[in-house]
């Protein structure tokens, strides 16, 4: 073999190795660059800040203004205990005021969510609310007559944890020049179209329709103004069993809705329970149909 052959073979295999260390050892070389996507920052929500609104109320001469207030569990309407000494102040100061002012009557607007569950005898929690206030109010010298209460949806509130801070707005305003006629007709539509509940002594609970919540609201408001007013709770039955037995059994369901009103903000004093037993029939008593109809308990206002 010459010394050139010898050369040339030594070039060929000198190139045969390059080739096959390139393959070898750099198999991503000569791929097409591809650009690296950059990496993405993880973004966690911000918690929305808990909402607080103040126990404040008045204008002109008079103003009181506290950031506590009466707070409340999501979907319950029970006054959380016990209030701050601020709020405590200021119930001394709207009593005082009031007293001197009987033109003068206070709004009590309780907010609620459409998530919450209201599980009152009112319209919506947010009314409820405002009536375990205005019931607070009462019980601490602030007299019912000079109370109104509404609810309003309220969907901007963030709870604190389970809590809402103060979800209750007040105002003061002058009393309504007409409110005696409006309570003659409210009387007479409550008379008209008494509440009427279906159910057995043993329920543990009354599911109202919202007719007959509205019916609860108009019961409670008449009272509320109407200091010699009472509400009168009669238990009917069917004519199945003895008279005697009856009765008894119509006073149960009487009581059983008396203690569902008190438990809805309605005093004890202002309710009266009775049983007419099997005595008022609304049905004949002669189909099933007829004497699920008798078996009810009627509140409306007494005469």
């Amino acid at each position: 073999m010459t010394k050139t052959t010898t050369y040339l073979l030594g070039i060929l295999i000198t190139i045969l190795a390059g080739i096959f260390l390139y393959l070898k050892l750099c198999s991503s070389c000569g791929a097409p660059m591809v650009a690296e996507e950059p990496v993405k920052e993880t973004v966690v929500p911000a918690t929305p800040e808990a909402t607080s609104y103040p126990f404040a109320f008045g204008n002109g001469d008079y103003l009181y203004n506290e950031n506590d207030n009466y707070n409340f569990n999501v979907s319950s309407y029970a006054i959380l205990m016990p209030l701050s000494q601020k709020v405590s102040d200021g119930i001394a100061s709207l009593k005082t005021f009031l007293a001197e002012n009987t033109g003068k009557v206070i709004n009590v607007t309780g907010y609620y969510t459409e998530s919450e569950t209201n599980n009152s005898a009112l319209p919506n929690l947010g009314l409820a609310r405002a009536n375990a206030v205005k019931n607070h109010l009462v019980k601490n010298g602030v007299s019912s007559t000079q109370v109104n209460t509404m609810g309003k949806l309220m969907e901007e509130m963030v709870p604190k944890g389970n809590i809402y801070l103060g979800p209750v707005a007040y105002s003061l305003v002058d009393q309504a020049v007409d409110v005696e006629d409006e309570l003659n007709a409210l009387y007479d539509k409550i008379v008209a179209n008494p509440l009427v509940l279906y159910f057995e002594t043993g329920e543990a609970s009354i599911n109202l329709t919202a007719e007959q919540r509205q019916k609860v609201a108009d019961i409670s408001r008449y009272l509320d103004k109407v200091p010699e007013a009472k509400a009168k709770v009669v238990g009917h039955t069917d004519n199945t069993g003895s008279r005697a037995t009856n009765i008894k059994l119509g006073q149960g369901r009487a009581d059983f809705a008396k203690a569902y009103l008190i438990q809805n903000g309605i005093a004890d004093a202002k309710i009266v329970a009775a049983s007419e037993g099997p005595d008022s029939p609304v049905e004949t008593n002669a189909t099933e149909e007829g004497r699920a109809k008798n078996r009810r308990t009627v509140v409306t206002l007494m005469k």
